[in-house]
């Protein structure tokens, strides 16, 4: 059974909030990073870059970032940027759900090889069991759910949804 949380106009402010949030630490900035993780975090990354686009002249840099979700550690993390790329940048690790933190700390493992001025992490859904200590400087919704319940989150031309089930 799914039960809608967000509706297409919601994710749109939040998207549009969560970026501003972004522009205001990196207000000084000339360049920011946004590394979106493949599947829903890249599609999440991407509203993101395009709301910044239109906020600030800084050029957003989109990244992909690429590993197996249910094994980051024997697949390896890669991005689609050379670290020399992002050396010394402002970064953002974006996902589109935070369920146990693995991904995300993985993610932020990989950058911090690093030498960086600043990382910061965003999601559009965090849930509040996480087995890592990693958490969403950025965030849409938090949601305290059972470990049976699966957030989903649909991206498509103005029809983006999550649904629980």
């Amino acid at each position: 059974m799914e039960n809608s949380i967000l509706k297409h106009e919601q994710i749109q402010h939040i998207i549009r909030r969560i970026a501003y949030q972004i522009y205001e630490v990196n207000v000084d900035e000339k360049r920011i990073i946004i590394a979106g993780i493949t599947g829903g975090g890249l599609s999440f990354a991407k509203k993101l870059q395009g709301v910044l686009k239109k906020i600030t002249d800084a050029e957003i840099v989109l990244c992909q970032v690429t590993m197996d979700k249910s094994d980051p550690l024997k697949s390896g993390v890669s991005t689609s940027l050379q670290p020399s790329e992002y050396e010394n940048a402002s970064i953002v690790l974006v996902d589109d759900v935070l369920n146990s933190g693995s991904t995300l700390i993985y993610g932020v493992h990989h950058f911090l090889k690093t030498p960086l001025k600043r990382l910061k992490t965003a999601v559009l859904v965090n849930r509040n069991h996480k087995k890592y200590p990693v958490k969403a400087d950025f965030k849409g919704i938090s949601l305290s759910t059972s470990l049976q319940e699966h957030v989903h989150v649909h991206f498509e031309s103005k029809k983006d949804v999550v649904y629980l089930d």
